[in-house]
């Protein structure tokens, strides 16, 4: 069964997951930016990337408000802790696997050796 905040949480990866919107929320880590200074950073049609947005403003990774006619968009980095919190996991086995292998490596030679 699937949460309701496991669906939030699939969605902030759905969302990732695509390279566009990664850069999108990299180019709002320095600040607020309006749709338009976003579109002048990528190839593609200011529609294109107004859809990205769309997804990211779903998602929660992005918030934006109406200045008369210009939206401006900010990066909010809440939902992100998601992806921290399943990577600590894996930080974890990362951790311990270095380790393991930094006692092989720094053990004498001969107890590395195989007994016939």
């Amino acid at each position: 069964m699937v949460t309701i905040g496991q669906s939030r949480d699939d969605a902030v990866f759905r969302v990732i997951a695509d390279p566009t919107r990664r850069e999108i929320l990299k180019l709002l880590r320095h600040g607020r930016l309006t749709v338009g200074e976003i579109a002048a950073n990528f190839e593609t049609s200011r529609p294109a990337i107004s859809k990205h947005l769309r997804l990211l403003r779903t998602a929660g990774l992005v918030v934006s408000y109406k200045d008369g006619t210009t939206s401006i968009c900010g990066l909010n980095p809440k939902p992100l802790k998601t992806v921290n919190d399943w990577l600590e996991d894996y930080r974890t086995l990362w951790r311990e696997s270095l380790r393991n292998l930094k006692r092989y490596v720094e053990e004498p030679a001969n107890q590395k050796k195989e007994k016939p």
